[in-house]
């Protein structure tokens, strides 16, 4: 007697198309079929689609560790990513210190130190290790 019936064979068939990324063509199909579920599925832990969701998300994720490496930032380098992304200045960040203090630790000569590693990660909404 096999587990695997006929039906679930045909199924898993069609299923597992939609889970296979073994190009950049694939890549991308994953990737739009991901944001799709995304905007239908939301956070809705009930939804019927919301495992598919999930192990797409995980297989997409997993494509992107191994064909798209991030190369490892200073937490300076992330600050400067968020200043440019909210089209920031160096006087946009009073909770840092003055213009010349973001301007030394931007130039590499001072380090953020713990009290304004909290005080960015609470603005910007991101981990604190993100600027460590």
């Amino acid at each position: 007697m096999s587990v695997i019936t006929p039906q679930l064979q045909r199924s898993w068939t069609q299923v597992s198309a939609l889970l296979k990324i073994q190009n950049e063509q694939e890549y991308d199909s994953a990737l739009e079929r991901l944001n799709n579920l995304i905007d239908e599925v939301g956070m809705d832990e009930r939804h019927p689609l919301y495992s598919l969701l999930d192990t797409l998300g995980t297989v997409v994720h997993a494509w992107e560790e191994q064909h798209y490496s991030m190369p490892k930032l200073e937490g300076v380098d992330s600050l400067r990513f968020l200043m440019e992304e909210h089209e920031l200045t160096q006087s946009d960040l009073p909770e840092v210190g003055s213009q010349g203090v973001v301007s030394e630790i931007l130039s590499g000569k001072r380090e953020l130190n713990v009290r304004q590693i909290r005080a960015l990660s609470k603005r910007f909404g991101v981990s604190p290790s993100v600027f460590v």
